[in-house]
């Protein structure tokens, strides 16, 4: 089972524009962003309690949302308009 990971903003510009990751069954987006945060050096732009939003297939989820084959999950910071 496997999901693309995208990033956007300053994620993007901080860890590279996506990448195909392996997941078990059952992983949530939260499991994944714990994984990935695990790298440690600017991975860790995605620890828990940093301000990052996820969106699967493009519908805003939160972090208990279980991944599914196929899908497409973006990180992003949040955005602010005026």
């Amino acid at each position: 089972m496997s999901v693309r990971v995208l990033f956007f903003a300053g994620l993007r510009e901080a860890l590279g524009a996506g990448e195909t990751v392996a997941l078990e069954a059952g992983d949530s987006v939260g499991a994944l962003r714990k994984r990935l945060a695990a790298r440690g050096g600017a991975w860790v732009a995605l620890e828990a309690g940093r301000n990052v939003r996820a969106a699967v297939n493009q519908e805003m989820v939160p972090a208990d949302h279980v991944l599914a084959d196929g899908d497409e999950l973006a990180f992003f910071p949040p955005v602010t308009g005026g």
